[in-house]
């Protein structure tokens, strides 16, 4: 099992901090993993992310990795970290939630799921064994299982079924896993995905089925979809209580700044998004203060840094109006300095998530801060 090490619980919610290691480094949790889908944070290279950043670990995934570049070209460079100059842990999903966001290029069967490619249309055929060799060649330090993820609204029937087929998938990604070995010197860990969309007696089936196989740890799919925040919170609270209490629980897909906030007070210790880096290309910036829209005119001349109490590199460096001018230009470096300064502001939101559970004020920051953070400006 990938053990998680906690060092201290909050004592008004579920809120923990602690970390995890893997042969590429320790994690400390909550943690938020910027998304490198395809074996590169958008706009960022892999220095800034280390260094000015921080970030610990990283997401890609195994559906586009496998399209592009390819398996072969992954095994030959030595792996994924060695292919981006990673030297830190990388996740990959599973190329499941292609089967949710593709759905017009999928077919689903009981033994996988057959895509068109969005590149070219060709066709392949993941099964829960194949996702798990092409994850063997990326390298990836935590591998997700194949499994559904379910669109909302979802009746019951659908998700009833859907959850079934998770669970037979993973039964055969565990076996494979098993069956297998790591490509290359370091250990590799596997994450079973609980499903049951927004049903908590199939969210109860799914995390039978999955702790009967043991996995390493286990992550809550298929939330994030398009169902109201308050049904995502009912059902992570829900599902955490039925959690292995010394692994780490990954809520995937997750979120808005405040979403995260909500999910670690619920007990989640692990999440992605491509919000941060999806905004920031947008001129969407996320502050202390709010939300900040970079192409309104009314920072034209505002010499102030993007966020007066964050000490990233870009509002160390630059200036509102600058970052304005940029977007107004179509200059690529706003997408850098911009997504510079949203990663930042998440990594630093965890980081002093992990500073209050442990000095024992989290649940009352937690309310303080979502009210500043949620204003649009």
């Amino acid at each position: 099992m990938l053990k998680l090490n906690i060092i201290a619980e909050d004592k008004h919610s579920k809120a923990r901090t602690g970390w995890f290691e893997t042969d590429h480094g320790k994690v400390e949790t909550p943690i938020f993993m910027p998304v490198g889908t395809q074996g590169t944070v958008k706009a960022v290279n892999q220095h800034y992310l280390e260094h000015e950043i921080k970030a610990q670990i990283v997401l890609s995934n195994t559906y586009h990795l496998y399209l592009r570049p390819g398996t072969d070209i992954l095994e030959n460079a030595g792996g994924l970290h060695k292919f981006m100059n990673w030297q830190k842990p990388i996740l990959t999903d599973s190329g499941g939630y292609q089967v949710f966001s593709l759905a017009d290029l999928r077919k689903l069967k009981p033994d996988g799921v057959e895509f068109s490619s969005h590149l070219d249309g060709s066709r392949h055929f993941f099964t829960p064994e194949k996702v798990i060799n092409i994850q063997r060649s990326i390298g990836s330090d935590i591998m997700m299982v194949l499994d559904e993820c379910t669109p909302y609204p979802c009746d019951y029937d659908y998700a009833k079924k859907s959850v079934q087929l998770t669970s037979d998938w993973a039964v055969k990604n565990k076996e494979a896993f098993e069956n297998s070995n790591s490509f290359y010197d370091h250990k590799q860990f596997q994450f079973g995905i609980i499903q049951g969309s927004v049903y908590k007696d199939l969210r109860k089936k799914s995390v039978d089925d999955l702790l009967k196989l043991d996995f390493d740890s286990y992550a809550i799919g298929g939330l994030a979809v398009g169902e109201p925040a308050e049904i995502m919170y009912d059902i992570v609270d829900f599902t955490t209580d039925l959690m292995p209490e010394n692994r780490p629980r990954y809520l995937m897909g997750v979120g808005k700044p405040e979403n995260i906030l909500e999910a670690i007070e619920r007990g989640i210790d692990m999440f992605d998004c491509v919000m941060p880096t999806r905004n920031a290309r947008n001129a969407n910036l996320f502050t202390y203060s709010g939300t900040l829209s970079m192409r309104n005119a009314k920072y034209k001349d505002d010499f102030n840094p993007v966020d007066g109490n964050c000490d990233c590199y870009t509002c160390k460096n630059y200036t509102r109006a600058y970052i304005r001018h940029l977007f107004i230009a179509s200059e690529i470096l706003a997408l850098e300095l911009a997504s510079i300064h949203n990663l930042t502001f998440y990594l630093k939101l965890v980081e002093e998530a992990r500073e209050k559970i442990i000095k024992g004020n989290f649940f009352q920051w937690k309310n303080e801060i979502i009210k500043q953070i949620s204003i649009k400006n």
